[in-house]
């Protein structure tokens, strides 16, 4: 159907982009606050809802990146910053799915000060977010 309505590529590929715009804005506020940043916030009151936000993000960019791979697929699969970022994007998701069952997390949420291994975690993640962001742009270029 993409291929032959570009108004729905169009508008798909808008929703792609919006969805990661949620991911990485929710994700990236979080890992901050945890790294010291926005202190007025308790990681507690943060935490939950931005969390929420990302999950919803991921679940459309999952969505609607699958819709778009459907338009190109072998091509997509020969491409390396495709493959890359398929990478990243799944290890920044299975950072935050460790993180969320970690014991450090769950005091974090009590607004405790999040323990090194919580701001390590953090620090990943923003690396991961930001560079499945960059292999993004990269796939058009390849």
């Amino acid at each position: 159907m993409l291929r032959r309505f570009q108004i729905a590529y169009l508008l798909v590929n808008a929703a792609h982009i919006l969805s990661i715009g949620l991911v990485v804005g929710a994700i990236i506020t979080l890992d901050l606050r945890i790294l010291g940043l926005f202190r007025q916030y308790p990681i507690g009151a943060l935490g939950p809802p931005l969390s929420r936000v990302a999950a919803a993000g991921i679940a459309l960019a999952i969505l609607t990146g699958l819709m778009l791979f459907s338009v190109r697929p072998i091509a997509y699969i020969h491409n390396t910053a495709f493959l890359i970022k398929v990478g990243v994007v799944g290890l920044g998701i299975a950072n935050a799915l460790l993180l969320s069952q970690h014991s450090h997390w769950r005091l974090a949420l009590m607004n405790k000060e999040p323990s090194r291994r919580v701001q390590l975690s953090a620090f990943l993640s923003i690396s991961l977010w930001v560079s499945a962001i960059i292999a993004g742009r990269w796939i058009g270029f390849l």
